[in-house]
């Protein structure tokens, strides 16, 4: 018998094929698209299993709109995109918790698909979104499927959005639960959301071994694993392991993972005999009738919030090249500082550049704008720090350039094997330099704060959002104890709030920090 699995993850609300920085797009990605390549698939195979691997219900303007906008606040149009595919089972993924328990619980309650989930207990230990593993039968054959989530949102989520939850190690679970799965089943599937902590081809660690990912360890570990569907890094892998199958596709719906195993009797037992495995590009596919008329009314109403204008800028706060904003900054990054600044009553701030894909405000600023440049749901914190920690979180965030051919460059550490350039954050309120050919941990020069020089015994307060306030992108100077207060709105209802509020604005041009090699 021939099983074709079936696997996507990490959509982020992209349901369309656009990012939404131009309206009318058709861009190589989205879950419209994965679908159509789902279905071929489909009418292809003799038995299919098709899982979702999380990180479903945030991301995207849409999905914003949904859970922050709309009076109804429910992901209905994610939710009837995801029902119009045969979906057997889904797993949670970390960002699944930015709107809170009850905006994920009755997206889970709404879902055609059945979640699985082994790691996010409740007090008294048991699994708290679904049950650990779930089986679908072929005929005589079982198939068996365990639900995992990266451990690392206990550390990085607001704590209200996980309260009462537990967070497990992944590779804790699967050695509890696989064994269970032998006994019930003949075929058993791991559908994680997390990556790979390890190099595939020598082992060797490309990531910090904190936690976040555990698949290389549960795959190297817990024996009896079939199959492994990972997530979470938005690589585009397809591969073995140990003699176990796996992939991971993309972010988005830019690919479907395909496994196909053969399982044949033996000695009295089904056995996986052959697999095989890849990524399915889903970007030149036309994207599914269904879903887009599924969800037609509530993308309308998107494209009509997004277009409304809001305020008006005297001057700039647009930019053509990422890269300069991060080593010589931008008015747009002083217009988030200032944001965040007068929020939480503080004169400092640390923020990163999110996208890649927005190029700041055009002028007049509409939703769009905003959505599109600041696309995490993210709010804020208000800490007391030390000038030590303000030192600490300069070097750290430092270590994000090298020198290469005599030229500064982004640390490739920093795009594999995931792009994280958000855990580079530049500062506002100090004055500094960055000189990048200096050893790590002695790259600021002359951190000053209201024209003093930074020194350790200096209590400040800033502003960050409640990812980095917790110490979230390994900044470990930070973290919960100093937190003051947090402010429950989120940056982008902040933004407009504010320019609601101040019609006209001035670009700022100040320039507080640079980066020289």
């Amino acid at each position: 018998m021939k099983i074709t699995i079936l696997t996507t993850s990490d959509t982020h609300g992209f349901i369309e094929p656009t990012n939404y920085v131009k309206p009318n797009a058709n861009m190589p990605f989205g879950l419209e698209k994965a679908a159509t390549i789902i279905r071929k698939e489909q009418a292809r195979a003799d038995h299919t299993l098709i899982l979702d691997d999380g990180d479903f219900l945030e991301g995207s303007p849409l999905a914003y709109y949904q859970a922050e906008v709309q009076e109804n606040r429910s992901p209905s149009a994610i939710t009837a995109a995801f029902n119009e595919i045969d979906y057997d089972f889904g797993t949670i993924g970390n960002h699944e918790f930015n709107y809170g328990q009850a905006y994920l619980k009755n997206a889970i309650a709404d879902a055609k698909r059945e979640f699985i989930s082994a790691n996010i207990l409740k007090d008294d230990g048991t699994p708290a979104l679904g049950k650990p593993f779930s089986i679908k039968e072929f005929g005589d054959v079982k198939v068996a499927v365990l639900g995992l989530t990266t451990q690392s949102v206990d550390a990085w989520e607001n704590k209200e959005s996980v309260k009462g939850l537990k967070f497990i190690p992944a590779v804790e679970a699967a050695k509890r639960w696989v064994p269970e799965m032998q006994k019930e089943a003949d075929v058993v599937v791991v559908l994680y959301h997390g990556g790979f902590e390890r190099d595939l081809s020598n082992g060797q660690p490309n990531d910090k071994i904190d936690g976040e990912n555990e698949a290389y360890q549960i795959m190297k570990e817990v024996p009896g694993i079939d199959v492994m569907a990972t997530g979470h890094q938005h690589r585009s892998l397809a591969g073995k392991l140990f003699g176990i199958p796996y992939v991971q596709p993309g972010h988005r719906g830019s690919y479907v993972g395909r496994i196909q195993i053969t399982v044949e009797k033996e000695d009295g037992k089904y056995q996986v005999k052959h697999t095989t495995q890849k990524i399915i590009k889903t970007g030149e596919e036309k994207p599914d009738k269904a879903i887009k008329n599924a969800i037609a009314p509530v993308q309308d109403a998107v494209e009509d919030w997004l277009a409304k204008p809001l305020a008006h800028i005297n001057g700039s706060m647009n930019y053509e090249d990422p890269f300069q904003v991060r080593t010589h900054g931008a008015n747009f990054i002083n217009f988030i500082q200032k944001v965040q600044m007068e929020t939480m009553g503080c004169d400092l701030s640390g923020t990163a550049l999110f996208s890649n894909e927005a190029r700041g405000f055009e002028n007049p600023i509409t939703m769009r704008n905003i959505i599109t440049n600041y696309v995490y749901p993210n709010t804020l914190a208000l800490l007391e720090i030390s000038g030590a920690d303000l030192k600490a979180a300069l070097e750290r965030t430092a270590e994000y350039f090298m020198v290469k051919n005599d030229q500064v460059i982004v640390d490739p550490k920093y795009h594999h094997p995931k792009i994280r350039d958000y855990n580079y954050d530049m500062y506002a309120g100090v004055d500094y330099t960055i000189k990048v050919s200096n050893p790590i941990g002695q790259r600021i020069i002359n951190p000053t704060y209201h024209g003093q020089p930074v020194t350790n015994k200096m209590k400040l307060k800033i502003a960050l959002n409640t990812y980095r306030a917790v110490g979230g992108g390994h900044y470990p100077m930070f973290n919960e104890d100093k937190v003051l207060r947090y402010n429950t709105v989120t940056m982008s209802n902040l933004i407009a709030s504010y320019l609601k509020y101040h019609p006209e604005i001035d670009a700022d041009k100040y320039r507080n920090f640079k980066v020289i090699k």
